[in-house]
């Protein structure tokens, strides 16, 4: 077995602080990126040294240095444990060495939201460009947090009048009737995730404002018909369970000076067996259709915990092996 050939590198930074806040408290976070690369990282001022095989060396430099970047530029004012992940996972899957916070960023209230893959940024860069994107991936690829923050980006910056949030409220049919409450009391447990995203972008009482004002609504999918959506920002999550009939519906519900991102996972279709997707349909023919754009991520995309990576990426590959033996 061929040795991978040792190479050692020094790196010198103008800030000794930053270098610091890069390090970690007692160095921790070279200590993750020695561990993770199977390299070694020398400290002594503001300068680090790198000691590894030649990938693992080139593969480490382009971590920290992309690290160092958020913090000269003002991205983070700290690094934390998921902050070095996200830069791992952006260089351990080839990707260029500008960094996963480089490029497009969409600002919300209460923070700045960045691309932590390759994928996520294409997909940011499609929701800058076109009228109607399309989001297809597993769970934990941030396709709904991303589009959530485009959403309240456009409102903060009033490109937009108003948020509109909405998704199959029952997976099999919608029978919001024999659901317990009013509306919103029926349709809440569904847009829980949406929920969640709002309020991490945005103030509590602000958003809590905006519902009651209607500059937020929640608009479940059986209620959209017969509507035109003007000057607004739609979300349609868990798409993959809409029928082909209601997906042309909502999508000719877009008005003047809107904008519609349709999310879902087409390997979690919930609807009755024999029932096409209306996600799937729509994907299939609206890919050449000016203003529209779709992207499907994978499980290279997912940034939960690395296992979830690592378990999606397992049944990708067989799924291929499946449809390769068809």
């Amino acid at each position: 077995m061929t040795r991978a050939k040792a190479s050692s590198l020094r790196l010198e930074f103008d800030d000794n602080v930053m270098v610091a806040l890069l390090s970690g408290e007692h160095n921790q976070h070279l200590a993750h990126i020695e561990k993770s690369l199977d390299v070694t990282v020398d400290s002594f001022g503001n300068c680090l040294t790198v000691s590894g095989s030649a990938a693992a060396t080139r593969a480490a430099r382009q971590v920290i240095e992309s690290l160092y970047k958020c913090l000269a530029d003002g991205t983070y004012d700290m690094v934390d444990k998921a902050l070095v992940d996200d830069a791992l996972r952006w260089v351990t899957n080839g990707n260029a060495p500008d960094g996963p916070h480089a490029g497009t960023a969409f600002d919300t209230w209460k923070k700045k939201i960045v691309a932590k893959t390759r994928g996520q940024a294409d997909y940011m860069n499609l929701l800058r460009q076109n009228e109607v994107v399309f989001g297809l991936g597993p769970a934990g690829t941030g396709k709904t947090y991303i589009a959530v923050a485009r959403a309240v980006e456009a409102l903060k910056k009033r490109e937009v009048e108003r948020i509109i949030l909405s998704r199959p409220a029952v997976e099999a049919g919608e029978r919001l009737g024999f659901l317990p409450g009013d509306m919103k009391e029926k349709v809440d447990p569904y847009l829980r995730p949406l929920y969640d995203a709002l309020y991490d972008m945005m103030p509590a009482d602000k958003v809590d404002r905006m519902l009651a004002s209607g500059e937020i609504e929640i608009a479940p999918l059986a209620f959209m018909r017969g509507r035109t959506l003007a000057a607004a920002h739609v979300i349609i999550d868990e798409a993959q369970n809409t029928t082909p009939v209601q997906m042309k519906m909502v999508l000719t519900r877009l008005g003047q000076d809107s904008h519609m991102v349709i999310t879902g996972d087409l390997g979690q279709v919930d609807l009755p067996a024999g029932q096409p997707s209306g996600l799937a349909e729509a994907v299939s023919l609206l890919g050449d259709i000016k203003g529209v754009g779709i992207i499907h991520l994978s499980g290279r995309d997912v940034v939960r915990h690395p296992v979830v990576a690592r378990i999606l990426q397992a049944y990708e590959a067989g799924q291929k092996r499946s449809d390769a033996a068809k």
